[in-house]
């Protein structure tokens, strides 16, 4: 499988990512309804098999959960597996010591002494400022207790400014993760993804199908509806999923194609793009074998092209 390096000099990671906000979520994804640990383990156990074993979390995701599953399941594992995992700037944590604690918490949680990539959850710098958080994940980086240094939802001042505090330092910034998919454009009309381009930063793309919209499992007259929190969310309503119909129907065209399926040409889309890797989320080994027909194929020019250009209502 081919390879990716987050940054100039980060680790070496598979082109897909998995995302884990749903493992041990109840808020938003209704965890313990129709899946629990035994479906999470399949999960990751079908990612391995895949060579997919670049795994994203946070802190934050299931208040913990998810990075414990991650380190128990870490521990039956027959090769190296990257994770990726995030700090939340909470208000409350203003100084160093809070990001030390926080990594060393999760660290524990994970059962690693050192995490891949280390990632700023959102850019809040009201208390605890980016000369202060930076400096604190450079200390880090010099520790050995992370390999690289990332941020997420940052913009492309915000990025170029946590770049250049590095810089300063001797450490590279790897990674920005920003919400990209068909359906999603701002990191291009925002100026982000050139940003990146030209620092040297790899986008870490989540929310790569839309939450699900991009599947084409949701339809204007279907009788499928989706769980949790987007039972509420407009986009999912007839009028949002009508937006969307052209979209859905280029995906099906060129899936039938490739023989592939509308999610699996969504991520190729993306991958495409280059130094973009999707974080796409999984629950069961079905959605990990479902994400892995994006690897291993390529769009053409003229597809990647005629996808750009249904999609720009989404710039």
């Amino acid at each position: 499988m081919e390879t990716i390096t987050l940054g100039k000099n980060g680790p070496t990671v598979p082109p897909l990512c998995m995302g884990t906000w749903a493992w041990g979520d109840k808020l938003f994804w209704n965890y313990g309804d129709r899946y629990g640990s035994e479906q999470l383990q399949a999960a990751f156990t079908a990612a391995l098999e895949a060579g997919i074993t670049f795994f994203d979390t946070a802190e934050v995701y299931g208040m913990g959960k998810s990075e414990q599953f991650l380190g128990q399941f870490m521990q039956q594992a027959q090769k190296p597996v990257q994770i990726a995992t995030k700090f939340s700037p909470l208000p409350w944590r203003f100084t160093s010591q809070s990001v030390a604690d926080a990594l060393t918490n999760s660290l524990k949680r994970l059962q690693v002494e050192q995490i891949a990539l280390y990632q700023v959850h959102w850019p809040f710098a009201f208390f605890l400022s980016q000369e202060t958080l930076m400096n604190a994940l450079a200390d880090e980086v010099k520790r050995g207790r992370i390999a690289a240094v990332g941020v997420s939802n940052y913009s492309a001042e915000q990025m170029r400014d946590a770049h250049q505090i590095l810089a300063d330092r001797g450490v590279p910034l790897a990674v920005n993760q920003v919400r990209y998919s068909l359906l999603s454009r701002q990191v291009e009309s925002k100026n982000i993804l050139a940003t990146a381009r030209e620092l040297g930063v790899t986008i870490l793309a989540y929310s790569p199908l839309a939450q699900g919209l991009l599947t084409g499992k949701y339809t204007p007259e279907g009788a499928e509806i989706p769980s949790g929190a987007r039972k509420i969310d407009p986009k999912f309503k007839k009028e949002g999923l009508q937006k969307i119909v052209p979209i859905i129907s280029l995906l099906r065209s060129l899936g039938e194609k490739y023989d592939r399926t509308p999610a699996q040409v969504a991520l190729n889309w993306l991958i495409a793009q280059g130094n973009v890797i999707p974080i796409a989320g999984v629950k069961t080994a079905e959605h990990v074998r479902q994400n892995a027909g994006a690897l291993g194929w390529r769009l053409s020019d003229d597809e990647i092209t005629e996808l750009e250009r249904i999609s720009r209502p989404w710039l």
